[in-house]
């Protein structure tokens, strides 16, 4: 077994392989860029090398500064985790010339399944089912688009060398084919170095199912089960749950052999994932395609490990040093249900847009998972583990993938993992810059994500108009209106002790008119009761001033909400959704009615930039006529291209920026007469 591995890597997937191999008696060695100096993976590692500027291009994806660090600490494997070097065939072919070995699949199988045009021919001959499409060299837009017409809209343009959901484009039409096409040749070659683009049909209400594999140096591969992956945004995995609601025993059979033939064919070791995308409309499972093979450990692996017991990265040190499979495929069980939600820096509430800055409150529901080598302890405190690679205080930075943790829960059922989903993300405190905890809470509780008809259209077909929340219930409005009046008067309580004050004999107000949306409610305090509307809630709580997050236990069952002091009342988050709740004592609420609403400006007329990033094109100039939906300029953020596009007709009055230019959130690009 190694005595030191360096992890080519950073941030939570850095945290979990040092973790592990702490378990094994390993040293670990980071790497680590300018921006992650002060990053946790950094401190937590037994040792630490520097390896560049803050651009991955100028530190984690030069391969000989990873080479140079192994030899430097005599470091004598290395697990690249995801992303970055992970699938690059020339990586592992230069540690292997260093004697140092590489903790993942052999270089021809890399190369075999890593090159999505090549993967899909190699699946072809196997007898594997592929999606139509066309697997050659596209030579420009126009070819793009003779292409595209002759296998049939929609078709998805997709970087040969892409992944993570970055260089990736759906066209229903020739119109997008021509928009869509050179930026996709951009983003492949901007994060992969590779330009090289090729079509397939897009298959409608598609699901995306995982098969994970698990293989040794000895001959042996199993599959360790499926993963649901269909609940996507962008083509980036927003939820993945372990299993899947749709595959039955004999679907994991057919999928999961047939994924083992292919691992077999290009001699596949360590761990794995076979990519499939499934027709939902066919319940026999059988109109299942090969979409593409991940040479590396995938994101959303934790909840493999739940279901199985199987610790996959340390399976992958292991088969690495040479090691059997203890394991036979007998032996893989589903045991329980384990559902991940990522939780990343972009805010739904403004179409998603990516967020970076210092995160001024970081507090997940439960400590940073610990691998304590328990079976059971892959499945985190009480159901619920955290994955994180960030701290309280720290900066979420522009340079990388937007994720900021990665929450899971074990149940013995679906309804189960969901259920410990919402509540641990009431308890998720998280501040300082934008994220989708509401967003990701709104799709456990949906109806739709609770009965298991998933598709990869989900979400814009469940949020067309985009996000503002998920709907609060009844209840949860009483509650929200008892909770808010209790507060106000214990703020009240803590203001008439301050001394000075005039009398010292007055009772706090316990008579409040609290607002929530349109809903104005009459909340009463007794003694012993709180009543909402002349109806008692049976309630019990605790909150002193200052307190950022309250539970209460209402009618047998836990909410936690998180609060924020606003002027007249608080913003309160539960359960998917932001309520600005307004709370006046009985007697001022009637004035109300009085105050003159404020009118916001209109801003129609600018092309504001709506988060920080890098205008890469600029499509018109001064003087130029632009129609509603035209594409007026490009913003790259957290390496994802964004098209800015003209809100009405009208004529370009002014440019305040150019092609180049680094923006900050809210600059003005252009104005429109």
């Amino acid at each position: 077994m190694f005595k030191k591995i360096l992890i080519a890597n950073r941030g939570e997937i850095a945290c979990r392989v040092i973790k592990t191999a702490r378990r094994m008696g390993i040293a670990t060695v980071a790497v680590y860029s300018d921006a992650d100096a002060r990053a946790p993976f950094v401190r937590m590692a037994d040792e630490a090398v520097h390896i560049g500027p803050s651009p991955a291009s100028e530190s984690y994806l030069i391969a000989d500064r990873i080479i140079e660090a192994c030899k430097a600490t005599g470091a004598e494997a290395v697990h690249p985790g995801y992303g970055f070097l992970s699938e690059r065939t020339s990586f592992a072919e230069a540690l292997a010339k260093e004697n140092i070995a590489f903790i993942g699949p052999p270089v021809n199988a890399i190369a075999a399944m890593g090159d999505k045009i090549e993967s899909k021919k190699l699946a072809k001959e196997a007898g594997v089912n592929v999606v139509p499409g066309f697997v050659g060299e596209i030579r420009d837009t126009e070819h793009a688009v003779e292409i595209s017409n002759e296998i049939g809209y929609p078709v998805m343009m997709k970087a040969s060398a892409g992944g993570g959901g970055k260089g990736m484009r759906l066209a229903y039409d020739e119109k997008d084919v021509r928009e869509g096409f050179e930026s996709v040749k951009r983003e492949g070659l901007n994060s992969f170095g590779d330009d090289r683009v090729f079509i397939e049909k897009f298959i409608l209400n598609p699901r995306h199912i995982e098969i994970q594999i698990l293989g040794d140096q000895h001959g042996n591969i199993l599959y360790l089960n499926e993963r649901e992956c269909s609940i996507q945004r962008r083509h980036q995995k927003v939820v993945e749950e372990a299993p899947s609601p749709f595959v039955t025993e004999k679907m994991r059979k057919a999928m999961g052999e047939q994924c083992v033939a292919l691992s077999k064919a290009v001699g596949y070791y360590s761990a794995g994932t076979v990519e499939l995308i499934v027709s939902g409309a066919d319940p026999t499972g059988e109109s299942f395609y090969f979409l593409e093979m991940n040479t590396r450990l995938q994101v959303e692996h934790p909840v493999t490990e739940a279901i199985t017991g199987i610790d996959l990265v340390e399976q992958m040190i292991r088969v690495a040093a040479g090691e059997k499979l203890e394991l036979t495929q007998d032996d893989i069980k589903i045991d329980g249900w384990a559902i991940e939600n990522r939780v990343y820096a972009e805010d739904p509430y403004r179409g998603f847009l990516p967020s970076t800055g210092r995160l001024t409150r970081y507090k997940p529901p439960v400590p940073g998972w610990t691998d304590d080598g328990a079976e059971n302890g892959r499945r985190g405190v009480d159901g619920v583990r955290v994955d994180d690679g960030v701290y309280d205080g720290g900066e979420v930075s522009i340079f990388y993938d937007p994720m900021i943790a990665k929450l899971i829960t074990w149940g013995r059922t679906r309804d189960e993992a969901a259920d410990l989903q919402v509540a641990a993300l009431d308890r998720f405190e998280l501040e300082g810059l934008g994220h989708n905890i509401d967003f990701v809470s709104a799709i456990m509780q949906h109806p739709r994500f609770r009965s298991g008809e998933l598709t990869t259209g989900f979400i814009a077909e469940e949020y067309p108009e985009g996000f503002h929340g998920a709907p609060a219930d009844e209840a949860v409005t009483r509650a929200l209106a008892a909770i808010a009046g209790f507060m106000a008067s214990a703020e009240a309580d803590r203001a008439r002790r301050v001394d000075g004050q005039l009398g010292d004999r007055l009772d706090p107000p316990a008579r409040w008119q609290v607002t929530i949306g349109d809903a104005s409610h009459k909340v009463k305090l007794g003694r012993k009761h709180i009543k909402v509307d002349g109806e008692k809630v049976d309630i019990a709580l605790e909150y002193t001033p200052g307190d950022r997050l309250v539970v209460a236990e209402i009618d047998g069952s836990e909410l936690a909400v998180k609060v924020a002091k606003t002027r007249t009342g608080w913003r309160m988050t539960t359960r998917g959704a932001i309520h600005d709740v307004r709370v006046l004592p009985w007697h001022v609420a009637p004035l109300s009615a009085h105050m003159i609403e404020k009118v916001p400006p209109d801003l129609s007329k600018f092309l504001i930039c709506p988060m920080p990033g890098l205008l890469v094109a600029l499509h018109v100039g001064a003087g130029d006529k632009v129609e509603a939906g035209q594409p007026l300029a490009t913003v790259e953020a957290m390496k994802m291209e964004n098209i800015l596009r003209a809100e009405k007709t009208g004529v370009v009055k002014s440019v305040n920026a150019a092609q180049g230019d680094s923006l900050a959130v809210d600059a003005v690009i252009l104005e429109l007469e």
